[in-house]
């Protein structure tokens, strides 16, 4: 053999050599440190949530990398000359799947260490755990160095490569691949070094802010997300009677704050040597104290032709007064020719003479110094009572002209990133709690007469109650009832039409019944709605969230097209939790609501148990047994368990025969809302009169708990907790009949159907990892869709936007773009970097617990906005009609828990956008 083949060789052995001690590091991470962690037994020693944050993404480090080797073992025992490793090189790091790793890793990777650091100080068994596993462990190594070893493991991986190249001559056929791995490897490490710049500037700057907010005495509520320090001026400020003072600026990227400013003899600006203090940044020494703060875009700075026209009004001014005292010098004659006392009346001439004067001296004042020498600046403010204006002087020219430029940059920013806005948050509504332990499951528009249409159901409950709130958005938000509906936990709620108006024959058209609103999607347990027809006008339309038991409205950025008002809610259950910066607002969870109806109180959550309880079982000759036509279930029985109860329009059963009882019938043509609960139930409601009275149209009993609920091609089709979908039916001129049912077994007891959506006319299911594609009249299956790679991560979320649909799967943070025909995987986000960056300004325990397992817990698509929510509270947008890379941005307003679902209601044509403020 050559030396060069030699050369090649002794390099891949090196790389089989080190890609093996990483793997062990890797190995020793998991097996050494958190397995040992995740035993039940240990959990003492280091809180759940703070292991997850500290290990995050190493368990799919070493799968990958495990293969890696294995395959560099496999090419090391089987060495020729012409072998190849640039291919593996290439399929390894060509991979999104690695990059997304590598990426959460270090995007992660402060976070981890703050969090190895406050278990350290939280308990000490943890300290003696960390040295016994050091010592244990064959390499003696700690675990900040085991960290350490992803961070530093690609540069490497470029170092070989280069090695590889130098001694590969061209005309081998490793030469090209390793040509392709060298370009790959350099963007991996690129994208990770950028992803360490920019977490280690976002803490920097937090920390930064928080600081400068301590040392001005006064400040407050100055840290925010996304606001960053640009710099500090000593300045004077120029009274209008001439007087000086000395002052500070401090400019952030959204705001203005001035200081008084009190120097101390001798002080100077300290070294840059202290990188996360704002001692690098400002003048620590001196003392401040808060004058004012305004946000940028209400400052400007007056020059060129404003500041000609300022000083040509000031002039006028200045003419005017000697005008006024001319005037008043003759009236001062002429009373002197008075032969009648007249001592009040040289009294008020003098003092108005007097007060010309001081405004003259101001006005001169005033005009000489907006001659503005070079090292001055004028600043106006609007405010609500005018403007306002201030006049400052810079030490020397250059200092004017680097805040200026500073300051007009930083406007330029906000302005140009005002088009992707937060959408404006408007309101919070408190929701009742009538237990304890009540938490937001799902919520849903409903689609009912006008009377009812412009109301949203929301859900909650603690698992033994069942609770719907009734929330009406007429001319403002109002919690209209709270009703305890059943005995268990609401897991979906579905809006489902009535016939359309073609079948028509009892009601006049209703005049909102053209309007069909867009696809609300919510979290797992929240369904979608049908989807808005392409006739369908614009309609005025709010933003609403909702945080601990309250909703929050907020208005879209669109002000002139509104259309839809988007909620979200918070499953935090406990209302002395911290929220997790002065941005991210909670509600607490103690409000109480009165009901609309008269002086009747709501319930007591007993008696609503043993109302609800009394209405479910009376009548139970009236249930009628379904049967499915498209196949049983595991055990034989039919998807339900043989039960189902009707209810006529006036609340009462009938006894009557299902023909007699269904066949043109008016209620065909109301809509309905179905609700799943955790006990296998259907309940079905006609309108919110029906629920206020506790009248069920229909209930139905299956054998397993109801996951999701779906109306689409006049059909509703539930998903089932053993694996089955049921699919109902109705003709014309009828009710939903629950014995004409068809059923199918998709998935297993294990693994059920957990989340479905409509795209493009077919049924999309999400099950386990899988999406499977189902045409809606014969149930067949078109397609199947898999959805990365662990087969134990199942759908939890899903939404159609045009031609693409929106998949993120259980505890994750990644949310993935398929194309509706095509399939192919479009795009990808990760939620990771936003939410740590919404949260780089709350305390450091509030962060660890907000960024440990990190996960996307509800999506929904209104108008070209996709909404985001976490586990973490905070809700992201991305827009996604946006030609270009579309970026997530992070809501202001966020939540203490969970957030459990999002939907969206059009607004009536009333509706107050500037109803009263809380």
């Amino acid at each position: 053999s050559t030396p060069g083949q030699d050369m090649r060789k002794h390099v891949i052995m090196t790389l089989l050599d080190t890609e093996q001690s990483y793997v062990e590091s890797l190995r020793t991470l998991m097996q050494g440190y958190m397995k040992p962690l995740k035993q039940p037994e240990n959990s003492l020693l280091c809180d759940p949530s703070l292991v997850d944050e500290i290990f995050d993404q190493i368990p799919e480090l070493l799968e990958h990398h495990e293969q890696f080797l294995e395959q560099i073992h496999d090419c090391v025992q089987n060495w020729h000359e012409k072998q190849k490793v640039g291919d593996l090189l290439v399929q390894s790091f060509s991979k999104d799947v690695l990059v997304n790793i590598y990426s959460a890793y270090i995007d992660n990777f402060l976070n981890a260490k703050d969090a190895v650091r406050i278990a350290k100080e939280a308990r000490p068994a943890f300290m003696k755990f960390l040295e016994q596993s050091m010592r244990e462990n064959k390499e003696k190594q700690a675990l900040s160095d085991l960290m350490i070893k992803p961070v530093q493991r690609i540069p490497r991986y470029e170092l070989l490569v280069k090695d590889l190249l130098k001694h590969t001559p061209e005309d081998h056929p490793d030469h090209p691949f390793l040509i392709d791995a060298q370009r790959n490897i350099k963007q991996v490490a690129e994208r990770i070094n950028k992803g360490m710049k920019s977490a280690e500037e976002v803490e920097r700057n937090a920390r930064i802010v928080q600081e400068i907010e301590s040392h001005i005495e006064g400040m407050e509520d100055l840290q925010a997300p996304l606001r960053r320090f640009l710099r500090q001026e000593m300045v004077v400020e120029v009274t209008a009677v001439g007087g000086k003072k000395d002052r500070s600026f401090f400019l952030f990227t959204d705001l203005l704050v001035c200081t008084t400013l009190k120097r101390k003899s001798g002080s100077l600006r300290r070294s840059s040597m202290s990188l996360y203090t704002a001692a690098s940044v400002i003048d620590t020494a001196s003392k401040y104290k808060l004058l004012w703060k305004l946000p940028l875009e209400d400052v400007d700075i007056v020059k060129g032709a404003s500041q000609a026209t300022n000083r040509e009004s000031i002039q006028k001014s200045i003419c005017r007064l000697d005008e006024d005292l001319s005037t008043l010098g003759q009236v001062s004659k002429l009373s002197e020719t008075l032969s009648f006392p007249h001592q009040s009346l040289d009294d008020v001439i003098k003092d108005l003479m007097a007060a010309i004067h001081r405004e003259l001296a101001e006005k001169q004042s005033l005009s000489f110094s907006v001659g503005f020498p070079p090292n001055k600046v004028e600043l106006s403010t609007t405010k609500a009572d005018g403007t306002e204006s201030f006049i400052f002087e810079f030490p020397n020219p250059d200092a004017r002209l680097g805040f200026e430029q500073a300051f007009e940059d930083a406007k330029k920013k906000l302005a140009s990133s005002k088009n992707c806005l937060d959408p404006e948050f408007l309101k919070a509504i408190p929701i009742m709690k009538t237990r304890s332990g009540m938490q937001f499951s799902c919520a849903s528009p409903s689609h009912g007469s006008p009377e009812s249409s412009h109301e949203v159901w929301v859900c909650n409950s603690d698992g033994y109650v069942g609770q719907v709130c009734l929330l009406s958005i007429r001319k403002e938000p109002t919690v209209e009832a709270c009703i305890a509906v059943c005995s268990a936990r609401i897991l979906c709620i579905a809006s489902v039409p009535g016939l359309k108006r073609a079948y028509s024959c009892f009601f006049p058209p209703s005049p909102r019944r053209g309007r069909e609103r867009a696809e609300p999607v919510g979290s797992p347990s929240s369904e979608p709605m049908p989807a808005q027809p392409e006739d369908a006008g614009p309609q005025p339309c709010l933003h609403i969230s909702i945080s601990g038991s309250s909703l929050e409205l907020s208005e879209p950025v669109d002000g002139g097209n509104r259309e839809l008002v988007p909620f979200d809610s918070d499953d935090t259950d406990d209302e002395s939790s911290p929220s997790p910066s002065g941005t991210l607002q909670s509600q607490a969870s103690h409000s109480t609501i009165s009901s609309s109806f008269g002086n009747e109180e709501i319930p007591s959550c007993k008696e609503a148990t043993a109302e609800t309880t009394s209405s479910e079982e009376e009548q139970e000759p009236g249930f009628m047994p379904i049967t499915g036509t498209y196949g049983q279930n595991r055990h034989g029985e039919s998807p339900t368990d043989g039960r189902a109860l009707r209810r006529s329009s006036r609340g009462s059963f009938t006894r009557g025969s299902l023909e007699d009882l269904l066949s043109l019938d008016p209620e065909a043509h109301q809509s309905s809302m179905w609700l799943g609960t955790e006990d296998g139930c259907i309940h079905v409601y006609q309108s919110s009169d029906n629920i206020r009275n506790r009248k069920n149209s229909m209930k139905m009993q299956h054998a397993a708990a109801v996951m999701c609920i779906l109306y689409l091609d006049n059909q509703v089709f539930v998903s089932l907790a053993n694996g089955e979908l049921v699919a109902y039916q109705r003709e014309a001129g009828r009710f939903w009949d629950p014995q004409n049912s068809k059923s199918l077994s998709l998935g297993s007891p294990g693994s059920p159907i957990t989340k479905m959506v409509a795209v493009a006319g077919k049924l999309w299911c999400g099950c386990q990892n899988r999406v499977i594609v189902l045409n809606t009249t014969t149930l067949a299956q078109e397609h199947t869709l898999q959805v990365g790679q662990d087969s134990g991560r199942s759908v939890t979320c899903m939404v159609s936007a045009g031609t693409g649909v929106w998949v993120a799967l259980q505890s994750s943070a990644q949310v993935r773009l398929y194309h509706a025909t095509s399939y192919e995987q479009l795009a990808e986000a990760d939620i990771t970097p936003p939410v740590h960056k919404m949260l780089a300004g709350s305390d450091a325990i509030i962060r660890q617990h907000k960024a440990a397992c990190l996960r996307i817990t509800a999506l929904l698509v209104c108008k070209d906005l996709l909404w985001i929510g976490t586990s973490a509270g905070v809700v992201l947008t991305l827009t996604v009609s946006a030609k270009a890379a579309p970026a997530l941005v992070g809501l202001s307003q966020g939540h203490t828990g969970h957030v459990r679902f999002l939907t969206a209601i059009e607004l009536p044509d009333g509706f107050d956008l500037l109803f009263p403020l809380p």
